[in-house]
């Protein structure tokens, strides 16, 4: 089923133009599209349009239709951008919309305009009321998913008939946390962890008893005798085995049906970033600033929201002096970690470079040593994370999406950075949103 992605918080900076004013309105989306390796089309809004009174040919509590002159516009600019069109309208009343016969009338000789104008774009009309949303291919009954990212990862419309199939009894007690349809959106869910290592097993571990069955994992790296006191469920006969195997094999121990997506590559590099615009939800688990920047610009540039997590000790003279985890989701209408200034531009340029770049670079002087890392302090940090994944796509509530630990002082903080209006990441102004259209900045393979 195709999926439009909608971002937070486009849909209250529209609404009240569209139900809040006693008669009917229209709003016009434009979309990105991507196309998931399953061959399933992911349609990103990355921008709308709110039309003024003078762009309505009609206009009532019952009726609401735009100029020609208006819709010739917006797919003018539409086919200059390479876009796709949504043609949003409202209907009265409390129910979950349905679209009518004079929608169908009129969606025809839309869509037939559009099909000449911009042919190899797909187009998508959804109709809103204050009870929900509805929304299909324009002019055919061909339904779609919609989805809304940002503080939270909402359904706000699937007319599959996919009903909750996990077992109650191995599900029993976290139903009754946040019910039957909380437990059917986490065995929907595809999510990627990038990191296959010490916090990145743990959360695979907690994920997979959680319910959730479909993941990728992207890792470069293989067992080393030093990963044996903080990899989740790794053996020493594991040595040399690439990391991500040895999640896999966790992490269908439990359902042997799970289905596993293992990718031994760097996630700096641009044929494996891309990979990760696929899933549904991202757990960035990984410990350099080049890997953290392409993962931020995934999550932004596609929409697939993500948990950025890490854990810090620091020792002087055999004495911990500091202990600290943070836990910081990426996601529309939240800053980044640009934004956030918890990324190095000279540790990213590092990490893009080439063994050859770095040895003939005269900046570059020695090699990182190795971080103190702590199996409970990395367990601390993966449920804090697995428990604001919680916060985000089930009902249980919860809004703090930037944590940070202190363990020496036993303290747990939320704080709120201000994103920049014109962040290259995360703004309308750069990458947010725009898929395909915009350029990853990692390495050429």
């Amino acid at each position: 089923m195709i999926e439009l992605l909608l971002q937070f918080p486009h849909i209250e900076q529209f609404r009240p133009g569209l139900l809040g004013e006693g008669r009917e309105g229209c709003v016009v989306l434009l979309t990105r599209a991507v196309a998931r390796e399953n061959a399933a089309l992911r349609l990103l809004a990355w921008d709308f349009v709110i039309p003024d009174n003078d762009a309505y040919l009609r206009r009532g509590s019952l009726e609401a239709q735009l100029s020609p002159g208006f819709v010739a516009h917006i797919t003018k600019r539409a086919k200059r951008d390479g876009c796709g069109l949504v043609f949003v309208h409202s209907h009265p009343g409390d129910e979950p919309p349905q679209f009518s016969s004079i929608d169908d009338e009129g969606e025809k000789h839309l869509a037939s305009f559009l099909h000449h104008r911009i042919p190899n774009s797909t187009h998508i009309a959804l109709v809103m009321s204050t009870g929900g949303v509805a929304a299909r291919i324009l002019g055919s009954h061909e339904p779609i998913r919609v989805i809304e990212v940002g503080i939270r990862l909402r359904i706000l419309y699937d007319a599959s008939d996919t009903e909750y199939r996990s077992v109650m009894g191995e599900h029993d007690r976290q139903i009754r946390a946040f019910g039957a349809a909380g437990q059917q959106r986490l065995n929907q869910l595809n999510v990627g962890i990038i990191g296959a290592g010490g916090t990145g097993s743990i959360v695979a571990q907690q994920l997979v008893h959680l319910g959730i069955r479909r993941f990728m994992l992207v890792d470069p790296d293989t067992v080393d005798v030093t990963n044996l006191n903080r990899l989740a469920n790794a053996f020493p006969s594991d040595v040399g085995q690439p990391k991500t195997d040895v999640v896999k094999r966790y992490i269908q121990s439990v359902p042997p049906s799970a289905e596993v997506q293992t990718v031994v590559g760097d996630v700096t590099r641009v044929s494996v970033a891309r990979r990760l615009a696929n899933v549904d939800f991202l757990f960035g688990c990984t410990d350099s600033h080049g890997s953290r920047a392409v993962i931020q610009q995934i999550a932004y540039q596609y929409l697939v929201p993500c948990i950025d997590m890490g854990s810090t000790i620091i020792a002087s003279n055999g004495k911990i002096t500091h202990i600290h985890g943070r836990v910081q989701m990426l996601a529309p209408g939240m800053p980044c970690l640009t934004c956030s200034q918890l990324l190095d531009t000279n540790e990213v340029r590092r990490d893009m470079m080439t063994e050859f770049e770095k040895k003939t670079d005269p900046y570059i002087v020695g090699a990182r040593e190795p971080a103190p890392a702590v199996m409970s302090l990395n367990a601390t940090v993966a449920s804090l994370a697995v428990t604001m994944f919680l916060n985000t796509v089930t009902e249980m509530g919860g809004d703090a999406r930037h944590l940070l630990y202190n363990a020496i002082s036993s303290s747990l903080r939320t704080i709120a950075p201000k994103a920049q209006p014109d962040c290259f990441i995360c703004s309308s102004a750069g990458a947010l949103g725009r898929g395909d259209d915009y350029p990853l900045m990692a390495r050429q393979d």
